[in-house]
């Protein structure tokens, strides 16, 4: 018989019978109703069965008939549950409190997430939903219709064209579409486009103002490239010079790269830290004790508890503590070479910026020396060579 949710309310005993007819009082239950299951002989002297604690009270005139004796092995059920639980109020008032508090932390709203927002500020929508009612550590059952709720916040935040109201279980998130607005035009005042450094042109487009430089003319830093000033005298204009003008460009580079490198490695050995979080806070339940290891990095990773899509503010915090040595990595000439070429490379493009293209490297002077590669590189860079100069500058002229 199948032990389902009845049985287990009603009660479920486990009894031994002994002596008499065994059988026939097994037959005799069975035959006017009594449900008994699991029945099964654990010795050529003794029986045992399964039966509801109602069952279990008539079976005394069987017994007496047949005369067995009977002796309870196993009880279980919420009848004896609840005997159990009266024994021990504390204990169970504790788990009826646990319930309850999880029941009510269940239905506060503990974050609100703001999503989509670039011009709209986050505490301009969190001050417009605490004004309709939305602020953590609100009852759920308190907040209004998302639909509703959704139309007020965009009548208070006219730079919204959408706003999107989701609840899902402690979190409220706001999802804004925010109504799109032509860019404001930039004021410039007139001026030059001069050369940002020494540079070969190699690619100029005026798109306001007059090119004074063509392609392959080599430039000083300073010298202008496209004039703001346009027409002839006497009927000159000044305008925004604006354009795309590109040179060739030289750096020049002192390097200093090791023939030999540290590297961390894992050793394999680790600890892991267990604790408990909530409502924030981190209580440490296992991995006491000082780091045992000399060098070492910490991984972290938590997991929130949850109810049927409900986030609970409880939950854990894994900390694995591995082990680390460092290793040393001997490199050849050719490749701390290399390695100090890239560097500069990248220091390079963090300065030119990222459309710029390295067309040429050369190695004018190298000597290894003390365990170092020192060298100086010049490197030739494709890259913009554009600066601004207000045409204010130049009224003295």
């Amino acid at each position: 018989m199948n032990e389902g949710w009845l049985p287990r309310l009603r009660g479920i005993v486990t009894v031994r019978l002994r002596g008499g007819a065994q059988e026939e009082l097994v037959n005799d239950c069975l035959k006017d109703g009594l449900a008994l299951w699991s029945i099964r002989r654990t010795s050529p002297e003794e029986m045992e069965f399964a039966v509801q604690v109602p069952d279990f009270f008539r079976l005394k005139p069987y017994l007496k008939r047949t005369g067995c004796r009977i002796h309870v092995t196993r009880r279980r059920g919420l009848p004896f549950w609840l005997r159990k639980a009266a024994k021990r109020k504390f204990f169970a008032a504790g788990i009826v409190l646990f319930f309850a508090t999880m029941f009510l932390l269940s239905s506060l709203v503990w974050t609100i997430e703001v999503r989509g927002t670039e011009r709209i500020k986050q505490e301009d929508l969190l001050a417009a939903a605490k004004a309709e009612g939305v602020y953590p550590f609100q009852w759920s059952w308190k907040l209004p219709e998302p639909s509703l709720l959704a139309a007020k916040l965009s009548a208070r935040l006219p730079d919204a064209a959408w706003i999107g109201v989701e609840k899902k279980g402690t979190r409220i998130i706001f999802q804004v579409v925010e109504s799109k607005r032509p860019d404001a035009a930039k004021l410039n005042s007139p001026r030059h486009i001069i050369a940002s450094s020494d540079a070969v042109v190699t690619r100029i487009i005026a798109d306001k103002g007059r090119p004074v430089v063509r392609v392959n003319t080599k430039v000083k830093k300073g010298q202008t490239l496209i004039s703001g000033t346009i027409g002839e005298p006497p009927n000159t204009a000044t305008v925004v010079a604006d354009g795309e003008v590109r040179g060739l460009v030289w750096h020049e580079y002192a390097i200093v790269s090791p023939l030999s490198i540290q590297t961390h490695v894992y050793t394999g050995e680790s600890k892991t830290k267990w604790s408990v979080v909530l409502f924030g806070r981190a209580l440490q339940v296992s991995g006491f004790g000082a780091n045992p290891f000399a060098q070492s990095q910490t991984q972290e990773k938590q997991e929130n508890l949850g109810w049927r899509g409900l986030r609970l503010p409880a939950g854990r915090l894994k900390e694995t503590v591995m082990e680390t040595r460092v290793e040393e990595k001997t490199l050849t000439r050719e490749e701390a070479v290399q390695a100090g070429i890239e560097r500069a490379k990248a220091d390079l493009m963090s300065k030119a910026g990222a459309d710029a293209v390295v067309k040429e490297q050369k190695i004018l002077h190298e000597k290894t020396d003390n365990g170092k590669v020192y060298m100086k590189v010049l490197l030739e860079v494709d890259q913009s060579i554009v600066k601004e100069m207000p045409l204010v500058q130049m009224q003295g002229e």
